[in-house]
């Protein structure tokens, strides 16, 4: 036999099983896609239910009574007893301020609102 032909040969049969292992990669390259996609969604499903919590947790509820509002917003009912619970445990309106997010004015309102005295 010819070189030629054997080398003909060989590539004519390369560009054969080319097709079939292209399939293979084309359905992994559509799977990882997919997978991609899904969890894209998820993670965006996830930060909207993040985002109406940490909504959820700054409004207080409609039946309960605001405790200290300040100029646009009402501290929600958890962090009041947050508050209180972390000055009950010898904690600074500075230290509470800061474990709370919030300004050192808005925890000393709290707190008076609640009857306790700072020294």
């Amino acid at each position: 036999m010819d070189i030629p032909l054997i080398l003909l040969s060989i590539g004519v049969l390369a560009v054969i099983l080319s097709f079939f292992i292209g399939n293979k990669t084309r359905a992994m390259d559509e799977e990882l896609e997919m997978v991609s996609i899904s969890l894209h969604q998820e993670m965006s499903n996830l930060k909207k239910r993040v985002r109406l919590l940490e909504e959820e947790l700054m409004v207080a509820s409609p039946t309960s009574d605001p405790i200290a509002p300040a100029p646009q917003k009402t501290i929600h009912a958890i962090i009041v007893n947050q508050i209180i619970s972390l000055h009950k445990q010898g904690y600074t309106v500075p230290e509470i301020a800061k474990r709370a997010s919030l300004s050192e004015k808005e925890v000393t309102d709290v707190l008076h609102s609640k009857g306790v005295r700072l020294s």
